[in-house]
């Protein structure tokens, strides 16, 4: 099968969950200290994507500089009910409590700020970030989170060397929502060269 290289990393152009899902945009996790760029993570977004393109009918004909800077299309394709799949391939290795950490601390605040930050996603998120907990990051490790046609649910499964899948099924519209957001999310999103690559290939196929 066709594989696509970023930073070196092959992912496939198809995964199938339930249906084949393309891989439709790709990307790193990095951050600059004093001039050295470090790279955490290699990004792969999946999509049904004829589905996906169907739900984002209203941008036909944006150009990608104009969809990065719409917020509202980045809404649309986290809202859409359409299967999507984030495949984040490890490239430099930390403990897996501080992505869990990161992670817990940018859903929260997204949550926070739009008051739905209750119990109940108090409680799930806990669980996502336990989950991580005892995990290690070595580089090639794989982590995946699989969002179903129905809204809600996050499947987690991370996959490293010597060690069998562990896996974690997270039911909460609202924490579902605000993990695809921090991955997709424009401008606010961790990762900026993902979000520009969806831009760009959504500018292309919906212009097709």
């Amino acid at each position: 099968m066709d594989t696509v290289e970023v930073e070196g990393i092959p992912f496939p152009q198809e995964i199938t969950v339930s249906k084949p899902l393309s891989l439709l945009a790709n990307g790193i996790t990095d951050i600059e200290i004093h001039f050295l760029q470090i790279k955490y993570n290699a990004i792969g977004v999946y999509l049904e994507k004829d589905n996906a393109l169907a739900h984002l009918e209203s941008w036909k004909s944006k150009k990608a500089e104009e969809l990065l800077q719409d917020d509202g299309f980045f809404q649309a394709l986290v809202s859409a009910s359409v299967e999507k799949l984030l495949r984040i391939v490890v490239i430099k290795e930390i403990k897996g409590s501080q992505y869990g950490v990161q992670l817990e601390s940018s859903v929260r605040d997204r949550l926070v700020s739009v008051d739905k930050y209750e119990e109940d996603e108090e409680e799930a998120l806990e669980k996502v970030t336990e989950f991580f907990q005892s995990k290690y990051f070595k580089p090639n490790s794989v982590l995946t989170f699989h969002f179903p046609t129905t809204p809600g649910i996050a499947e987690i499964s991370f996959v490293t060397e010597g060690k069998g899948e562990a896996k974690l099924t997270m039911e909460n519209k609202n924490v579902a929502e605000m993990i695809q957001k921090w991955y997709l999310g424009g401008e606010s999103a961790v990762s900026p060269t993902t979000v520009k690559s969806l831009a760009d290939q959504f500018a292309a196929l919906l212009s097709a």
